[in-house]
């Protein structure tokens, strides 16, 4: 199975690029992995609602070149999961013959409405709000207990 995560934006703080590290050096064991950072657009200090669409537009045709297999975007109102139930996902995508799954993180202002749309399981991980480079080491942690929990492994009690 091949894991991908679709990122918008660079790890800047070196504690979060380890714990990213240490995560995907982990899921090495189950599948393979790649990580695609994309760039951010660059917007004024007080972007308008024309110039965010604009930007998030740009990023989705970023995004499409990585996307496949079952596509997963992590947004506000997506569904909350449980690991057990995330698990289940991956595994089901697996048996079904999807042998990608695709998790995409946005910017700050979210993912555009098309790559929402692709999504075959639309995901969010709480009602709080984390900063996305959080976000990203805790999806991670997420995939592999997923992963665990599949192989009957310790690490998820």
């Amino acid at each position: 199975m091949t894991i991908k995560l679709i990122v918008i934006g660079k790890l800047k703080e070196d504690y979060l690029r380890n714990a990213c590290a240490e995560y995907i050096k982990r899921l090495g064991r189950y599948c393979t992995f790649e990580l695609h950072e994309l760039d951010e657009c660059r917007l004024s200090d007080q972007p308008s609602d024309k110039e965010i669409a604009a930007a998030l537009r740009k990023e989705a045709e970023q995004i499409k070149r990585y996307a496949s297999g079952l596509i997963v975007p992590m947004c506000i109102e997506g569904r909350q999961l449980s690991s057990p139930e995330l698990a289940e996902r991956i595994s089901e995508a697996g048996v079904s013959g999807q042998s990608t799954v695709t998790f995409i993180i946005g910017s700050s202002f979210g993912l555009d409405p098309e790559i929402k749309a692709m999504g075959g399981l639309k995901l969010s991980m709480s009602k709080m709000t984390f900063p996305h480079q959080l976000a990203r080491v805790m999806l991670l942690e997420q995939i592999y207990r997923a992963f665990q929990i599949n192989t009957g492994g310790k690490y998820h009690k």
